[in-house]
């Protein structure tokens, strides 16, 4: 127990210091196991070869490739279509913008696989047209930021890639595990925003127009076309999620290229912008191999199940206990630190207690979403915050609503598992 006291305390204190996730862990993990094995027996070489060997996947490679499809496809124009073809279809009902803003994310879900990618992209064009439309910005900025949630759900989601990597559980089944999730969470918002509309009587957009949707259609149909390769590759085994990661990035440029509005310089942009956004990522990642080694040494997850069991063995209480840690660490660190972080701790205690990694994994991605609409951290917010031109505490009131879909979502799934285990079984079987 003194181990994990030391780790804590050391971890806790490198990050209260200010020092970044990723030297955290690693410098953490490295005492610890100068302390388990003496600094005679610990060999830096091979730490060296664990930071470099540790980002050696090829799943991994899903990750830079995904934050480049996102970020081409904001700059490209995509993004515009993709709303004005969503408000052509539910414009038309009372608060009708609030569902285009719910519908349109749902559908940009299916490309960027990050909430932040999906307020960036599509939090300017949702909230100049719902202030035009006459919507106040409190409400405007919570159904944007509330719909960028259902981002990292649907396919693709660089979260669950990088607990599938760390978690050895099939990327592509927690793919296909996200896609009733997302929906549901896409539904829930969506009743919430409607009810919240009549009260505040938001306006009603332009009626059904047959004209303006196949114009809207025409103008957006290679970009609807995205999701439907992604998901239908990984569904039908045509490619792997890495592969169609680069599927998605040459069919963004191409995209870009022929609608028209993206240019080389735009595109080398954002080739910058997304390495410096992955090496990031994978910094953490590298870090977490370190950290794995740590656990194993000092065997942190052994000590761990001890102290959950002598509360409970009851596999949905362990699952209740472990969401609840992850919701407050969701609060405080980014999706990509508290999945690198608790995954390898965790994912001992789920093969003790019998609960299906897989089903957890798409639970613990739902919960991280609200960590990020959640102060004092919660990245959704500061972006949105700018974006937005609101100040943190308006926009945390405002948002306040919108955490009960989001919790309506996470119990459901929480207490049954074949909301997020059917599709995959279906199409995958055993394997």
């Amino acid at each position: 127990m003194s181990i994990i006291l030391i780790f804590t305390g050391l971890l806790l204190s490198f990050l209260i210091l200010g020092v970044p996730v990723a030297f955290s862990i690693a410098a953490t993990s490295i005492v610890s196991l100068i302390i388990k094995l003496g600094l005679p027996n610990l060999s830096f070489g091979m730490i060296a070869q664990m930071l470099i060997y540790g980002i050696n996947n090829f799943p991994l490679l899903a990750v830079p490739l995904f934050l480049l499809a996102g970020t081409i496809m904001n700059s490209g124009g995509i993004s515009r279509r993709i709303f004005d073809f969503a408000q052509r279809i539910v414009g038309s009902s009372r608060g009708g913008l609030a569902h285009v803003n719910i519908i349109a994310s749902l559908i940009f879900s299916g490309m960027s696989g990050a909430a932040a990618a999906d307020v960036a992209g599509l939090g300017p064009i949702e909230l100049k047209a719902m202030k035009d439309a006459g919507y106040d910005d409190d409400f405007s900025c919570a159904v944007t930021g509330a719909s960028s949630t259902i981002g990292p759900i649907i396919p693709p989601s660089v979260p669950m890639v990088l607990y599938g990597v760390l978690a050895s559980v099939s990327v592509s089944k927690l793919f296909i595990g996200g896609i009733i999730p997302g929906l549901l969470l896409a539904v829930t918002l969506m009743v919430l925003s409607a009810v919240i509309s009549a009260i505040k009587g938001y306006p009603r957009g332009e009626a059904w127009n047959a004209m303006k949707i196949l114009s809207s259609l025409k103008g957006a149909f290679f970009a609807l076309l995205t999701p439907l390769i992604i998901i239908g590759g990984i569904w039908t085994g045509v490619f792997t999620p890495t592969e169609a990661a680069a599927v998605t990035v040459v069919y963004s440029v191409l995209l870009g290229l022929f609608y028209q509005e993206s240019s080389w310089q735009e595109l080398f942009e954002n080739l910058k912008h997304a390495a410096v956004t992955a090496s990031a990522i994978m910094f953490i990642l590298a870090a977490a191999t370190i950290y794995n080694a740590a656990l194993a040494r000092t065997q942190m997850p052994e000590m761990v199940i001890r102290a959950v069991s002598a509360v409970s063995e009851n596999p949905f209480v362990v699952l209740i206990i472990l969401q609840f840690v992850l919701f407050i660490a969701g609060c405080f660190m980014s999706t990509a630190e508290t999945i690198t972080l608790f995954t390898p701790l965790f994912i001992p205690m789920l093969e003790q207690f019998g609960i299906d990694p897989l089903h957890f994994g798409v639970v613990m991605v739902l919960n991280l979403m609200l960590g990020q609409l959640t102060p004092p951290f919660g990245i959704v917010l500061f972006v949105l915050s700018r974006v937005g031109n609101l100040d943190m505490a308006r926009l945390v009131k405002a948002c306040l609503p919108f955490y009960i879909p989001i919790l309506v979502v996470l119990i459901a799934l929480i207490l049954f598992p074949p909301l997020v285990t059917y599709l995959p079984n279906l199409v995958f079987g055993n394997w």
